[in-house]
Parts: structure tokens; sequence; C-alpha cells
């Protein structure tokens, strides 16, 4: 992977910290600050390829000056950090590549979206593709290809079939889906991973939805 330079913009500690065992992991350098020290930053570091910017509580509202500098320097990628009482408020920016985490994100989903933005389609090891008949599942970008073919799914439908393509052969109940896909106990409770499965068994083809097996009873199954 070629090495970057990413732009770390954060008012809170949780952020920074967390962020910082992210990025520390990756082929990054990186250059932090306040919000306040944002302009300084871009001036500072202008060959930047990611500004990840925590748009938070008032800071919401500075997305779309940031998006407006960004588009005046030229292609550099940005990751908002939104609360997610502040989804229906916020825009995702369109004039550069974009991508966002709601505050409290594992460390996990972080990174694999900074990577989508800094390396796509680049990024991968053959460890981080799964093939299974004509599917391709690239553990590394979220993206899942059938017979060479992009298959639009949401985060979570990518997510579900994710982890049950990397679990094969095992029965997992709704509830322990809920709480290892969703990672908490989700308020649309068992029914949402009902819903999901119907949704990416729609999307896969009738072929590859056999191999989503529902174990009635007890949950649902990938048969490898």
């Amino acid at each position: 992977m070629q090495r970057k330079s990413v732009i770390f913009v954060a008012d809170s500690l949780d952020n920074a910290h967390k962020f910082q065992q992210v990025l520390s992991k990756l082929d990054v350098d990186v250059a932090a600050g306040s919000s306040v020290q944002f302009k300084k930053l871009l001036a500072a570091h202008p060959s930047h390829d990611l500004v990840i910017y925590e748009a938070r509580g008032d800071n919401l509202a500075n997305v779309a000056a940031v998006e407006a500098a960004l588009a005046e320097e030229g292609s550099c990628a940005m990751l908002v950090i939104v609360n997610e009482d502040q989804l229906a408020q916020f825009r995702l920016p369109v004039s550069c590549k974009a991508d966002f985490v709601v505050h409290g994100a594992g460390a996990a989903e972080c990174t694999q979206r900074i990577r989508q933005l800094l390396w796509p389609g680049n990024e991968g090891s053959s460890a981080d593709f799964i093939t299974v008949d004509n599917m391709t599942v690239n553990l590394a970008t979220y993206q899942v290809k059938v017979a060479g073919e992009p298959v639009d799914l949401t985060y979570l439908e990518y997510a579900l079939l994710a982890f049950l393509v990397t679990h094969p052969g095992r029965t997992y109940s709704r509830d322990a889906l809920l709480r290892r896909v969703w990672g908490f106990d989700y308020y649309g409770g068992s029914r949402t991973v009902d819903v999901h499965v119907r949704r990416v068994r729609a999307k896969l083809g009738p072929e590859l939805a056999q191999r989503l097996e529902t174990v009635r009873g007890v949950g649902y199954l990938w048969n490898a």
C-alpha cells in the first residue's frame, strides 16, 4: 500500500484516543489538532489524502465549510464523525469522496472505513477475499460481487452477510446475531435480523440465497 497523509481534527479526548490507536496501525502519517486549528493544518500539510473531522454538537454546522475547503485543495477524502442523534441534520459531503461514522463506532469499523477511503480496491490481501460459488466478498472494502457485478448492500446487510460467511456451518440465533453484528441489543428486536436476511437473500439471487439457511426454532446458518 502507498503511504498516505491524514489530518485528524477533533475536540474530544475520547475520539482523539481511539483514532490515534486506529491510525497507528495503518500506513499513514498523521497531523492532528482541534477544530480551531483546521485551516492551519491544511496549510501546513498541503498533500493530505484524508481529513477526519469530528462534527459533533455545534461543529456539525462546519461540515459544509470543511467540504468547500477540501474541494478547493483538490482530491482529498473526508471521514466525518457525527453524533447519532444529529444524523437527521447531517448531509454527507458530495464534492469530495466522503463517508461517516457515528460517534462510538468500534475501532474495527473506523479502520475499515478509513482504508476504503484511502486505498479503495487496493488494500486487500488474499486473506481479505472469500469466494463462494460466483460470489466474492472483499472483507477489506465492504464489497460483494456476484458474477463480477457489485451487489448494492447497506452496511448492516453487508455486515450480516460477512459475519455468516466468515463463520460457515454454524447456526446463530437472532439475539446472537444482534450482539455479534449490530454490537448491541438493537431497538428493533430480533425481527430486524429477519428483515435483513430477507433483503440479503433477495440481492444475492436464488442460488446463493439457498446457502443462507433458516434453522427453524434457532436462527440462521451459512452453508458453505
